[in-house]
């Protein structure tokens, strides 16, 4: 039987409901990707980028509390997150573009 994804430290009902929809669909093949990829497939899936979210996954896969990130570490997390982020996010089109565009929304 497939270990649930919610056994993996940090991870909630929330984000193991995100996974599913991704189709990922236990610990074991998160583990197999790793937390970028992992991450990857949930944003691609049309999930809200959240920082907190990734690292509380990275962390969790490390085996460690997700308020253990602090510091330096957080900030490498950060900018791999940011990567991540521009490169599967899609970019918003109509007028929530154009509201990027000209700075009215507030960046995520």
């Amino acid at each position: 039987m497939a270990e649930p994804i919610i056994s993996i430290p940090n991870i909630g009902p929330a984000m193991a409901a995100e996974f599913e929809r991704a189709g990922i669909t236990d610990a074991e093949s998160i583990r197999a990707l790793g937390a970028d990829e992992a991450y990857a497939r949930l944003l691609a899936a049309g999930a809200r980028p959240h920082f907190i979210g990734y690292y509380a996954l990275a962390m969790g896969l490390m085996g460690r509390p997700w308020t253990d990130c602090k510091g330096a570490e957080k900030e490498a997390l950060r900018r791999r997150f940011h990567a991540l982020k521009a490169k599967t996010t899609p970019k918003a089109g109509g007028i929530e573009q154009i509201l990027d565009e000209i700075g009215v929304r507030a960046a995520t």
